[in-house]
This record gives structure tokens, C-alpha cells and sequence, in this order.
């Protein structure tokens, strides 16, 4: 049982990593000389990477944009809250009792970064030929799978454990 336990908090704690890297990093779209995130574009000029503020035009709707900060946000706020329980349910509850919370806020950061994904895939960079979705947005898919392996495995745990 403790290498199952401590197996279910590695994958949590990468999960969470993932889900910061993603929300933090500044790739999200690529191209040869513009690197866009949730936050900011960064455009390569004459042998330097410059900072500036994401384009206001239409392929880029504020909306849309602030709702993918928001989701990816509150993404990692629920799994960092998640492993906190999932430590403090481990010394406090009883079997059977033990692993619901966690489970919930795993749940909900898996839908928060499925949700911002899922709105920069069908509201951004619709148009542009020359480009690429970079490893940013490909961590944020894969730390869905994560949050969604690792609430599922709480949901499941908290089962066994109430014999």
C-alpha cells in the first residue's frame, strides 16, 4: 500500500509541475520567429527575442484569452490545494473517508486545463499556416491526463480502502 500511495504522489507532484510549465512557459504557439503563450508574444528581431504584449484583433478575442489565463490558473491552484489534502487526509480521516477531496480537486484542475486547451485550440491561431502548437500546449494535454488518472485513482482508492 505504501508504494501505491507514494507511486499515486509522484504522479500528482508531476502532474502539477506539468501544469505549471504549461501555464508559465511561453510556448504555446511556434513559429520561426514568434513564440506566444497565454501571457505574452515574443517575436525574434535581429538576433534577439523581444517581449511584447499579445496582438488585440479579432483572432485573438481578450474573452476567449482571459478565460484560457483563468482555467490554466485555477488548473494549478486545485491540484497544488489537491496534493495538500491528499497529505493531510493521509493523518486525519479514517478508511473510507480518505482521498474524496483530493479526488475533487484533481477532477477540477483536470477539467480547468482541459477547458483552457480546449479554448486556445478552437478559438486561436485558427488561420496561421505558418506555425506550430509548442511543447506548452502539449503539457497542458498531457497534465490533463495526469489530474484525470490521478482523481480517478482516488476515487478507486478510497473504494478499496472502505472494506
Amino acid at each position: 500500500m505504501l508504494i501505491l500511495l507514494a507511486a499515486i504522489f509522484a504522479i500528482h507532484i508531476i502532474g502539477i509541475i506539468l501544469l505549471l510549465v504549461a501555464t508559465i512557459d511561453n510556448a504555446w504557439w511556434m513559429s520561426e520567429t514568434v513564440s506566444t503563450d497565454i501571457w505574452a508574444r515574443w517575436i525574434y528581431a535581429k538576433g534577439v527575442w523581444n517581449y511584447t504584449d499579445l496582438p488585440e484583433i479579432s483572432s485573438y478575442p481578450q474573452d476567449y484569452l482571459q478565460a484560457v489565463q483563468a482555467s490554466s490558473v485555477l488548473a494549478c491552484i486545485f491540484s497544488i490545494l489537491g496534493i495538500f489534502v491528499f497529505v493531510a487526509q493521509l493523518f486525519t480521516l479514517a478508511k473510507g473517508q480518505r482521498f474524496t477531496l483530493s479526488g475533487i480537486f484533481q477532477l477540477l484542475a483536470c477539467l480547468c486545463i482541459m477547458i483552457a486547451a480546449s479554448i486556445y485550440t478552437d478559438r486561436f491561431h485558427l488561420n496561421e499556416k505558418d506555425g506550430w502548437y509548442g511543447h506548452s500546449f502539449i503539457l497542458a494535454w498531457i497534465s490533463f491526463a495526469l489530474t484525470f488518472i490521478s482523481s480517478i485513482t482516488y476515487f478507486v482508492l478510497r473504494k478499496k480502502t472502505a472494506d
